[in-house]
């Protein structure tokens, strides 16, 4: 059973799509998100939670402070899970965050997004080239703030991001078993022309 952890609605839990997604575990959203706090990444911020499967990511945002959250999932079937977790969420809380699901297709997302973004989750299908997450992130960094973070989740075999390609650095990363987080952030903007 996959649940939110901490903060407004910790202990709500989600319901995950039948299939198609591989959504974060418990564990490595535990970790992550202790990371974020210490970094004080999440409290006011707006996040982006890309390819959201479940939306747990986002939604654990949404729990622990984050200012709005903003899905977005192509998949049909997934989006109406994503939209029932977010609603299920939002009355846990008590509390109104603007909490936004997008059925679309994460590129066309991106280009009509208006951002900014303080915090922005990537966990891609299994199937997204490399040179397609490349590109997501490419479009995604005109749409984050100059602080923002990045976190990107792809299986342990998987190459890292191209950070640089993107006008992005990395911060971080740090292996959960299969599973491998990579964070990023904006270079500034004199270096990433």
């Amino acid at each position: 059973m996959t649940r939110i952890i901490a903060g407004g609605a910790g202990g709500t839990s989600l319901d995950v799509p039948d299939r198609g997604t591989r959504p974060t575990s418990d564990r490595v959203r535990e970790s992550l998100f202790g990371a974020l706090e210490s970094a004080d990444a999440i409290a006011g911020a707006r996040v982006v939670d890309l390819y959201a499967g479940s939306g747990a990511l986002g939604l654990e945002a949404a729990s622990r402070g984050a200012a709005s959250v903003d899905l977005v999932e192509r998949a049909a079937p997934a989006a109406t899970v994503v939209q029932r977790n977010a609603g299920r969420v939002a009355k846990a809380m008590g509390r109104p965050t603007p909490i936004h699901v997008h059925r679309s297709a994460v590129t066309v997302y991106l280009a009509r997004a208006a951002g900014p973004f303080d915090l922005a989750f990537l966990d891609p299908p299994y199937d997204l080239s490399d040179g397609e997450l490349t590109a997501d992130l490419t479009a995604l960094r005109p749409l984050l703030s100059p602080h923002a973070l990045v976190v990107v989740e792809r299986g342990r075999r998987s190459p890292a991001p191209e950070w640089a390609s993107a006008g992005l650095e990395a911060v971080r990363d740090r292996g959960y078993g299969d599973t491998t987080l990579w964070w990023g952030q904006p270079l500034p903007e004199s270096q990433s022309r």
